[in-house]
């Protein structure tokens, strides 16, 4: 059994882990792609146990089951990337600046300053799909290898594909499950982040999302499942 640590730096909602970031490191545990399903909000700054059942990986708040993680195939077609100049543009519109739900958010909060958070601001293309530049800073950005760790790659794939699905108007969503397949060596960038809407089903909805590089080559690849919270009149 290991343990790991959600440092407060790394949170989505203010008290919890940003849900990509989390299933990243879990996702890096498994050789191909990974599938990782959010059970409950990850809590910060306390240890948690990470715990191999069979084919499974188990992400533990005590007795409460906060993550799990398998191994899975990515059925997704990704469409052509914007451009990183189209990607630049794109986030001047991003909704978030306007209203944002988790404004200090560690991938996408606007209230998080340069160098700290990753800063990554989706907003409409063109296209139909939503980007923003990527580029992480510099102190958590690459290990010896000079390449981005996998939680990074995971958490700028997750916010992006909520700015799919919300579109002008931010609500509280939180993600559900992240499928994610990584196609090649990612390192400081800038690449373009980009997504794209699946559709909706009830509470829930679907988006795909996707890393580029500069010149073009998909270096990693989401599906991603968000859920909005029932309101209170929806609750028993």
């Amino acid at each position: 059994m290991a343990e790991s640590l959600i440092a407060s730096r790394f949170r989505g909602p203010p008290s919890s882990g940003n849900g990509g970031y989390v299933a990243g490191l879990l996702g890096a545990r498994i050789r191909g792609a990974a599938r990782v399903r959010l059970h409950a909000p990850p809590p910060l700054d306390r240890p948690l146990a990470i715990v191999e059942q069979g084919e499974t990986i188990l992400l533990n708040d005590g007795e409460t089951l906060v993550a799990s993680a398998t191994a899975a195939a990515l059925a997704l077609e990704v469409p052509p990337p914007p451009c990183l100049d189209e990607a630049r543009e794109a986030a001047r519109r991003c909704a978030g600046f306007a209203r944002h739900p988790f404004a200090s958010c560690f991938v996408c909060g606007p209230d998080r300053a340069e160098g700290d958070g990753l800063r990554i601001f989706p907003g409409a293309t063109k296209g139909g799909t939503v980007a923003a530049p990527f580029a992480p800073p510099a102190d958590l950005a690459t290990n010896a290898s000079g390449l981005l760790e996998p939680p990074l790659v995971w958490a700028a794939l997750d916010c992006t594909g909520y700015f799919a699905i919300v579109g002008d108007r931010p609500v509280p969503m939180l993600l559900g499950e992240i499928t994610v397949e990584l196609r090649g060596p990612v390192d400081r960038g800038p690449h373009v982040a980009f997504g794209w809407s699946l559709g909706d089903e009830g509470r829930k909805s679907r988006c795909g999302t996707a890393l580029a590089s500069a010149d073009g080559r998909i270096l990693a690849a989401g599906l991603a499942t968000w859920i909005r919270p029932r309101e209170r009149a929806e609750q028993p």
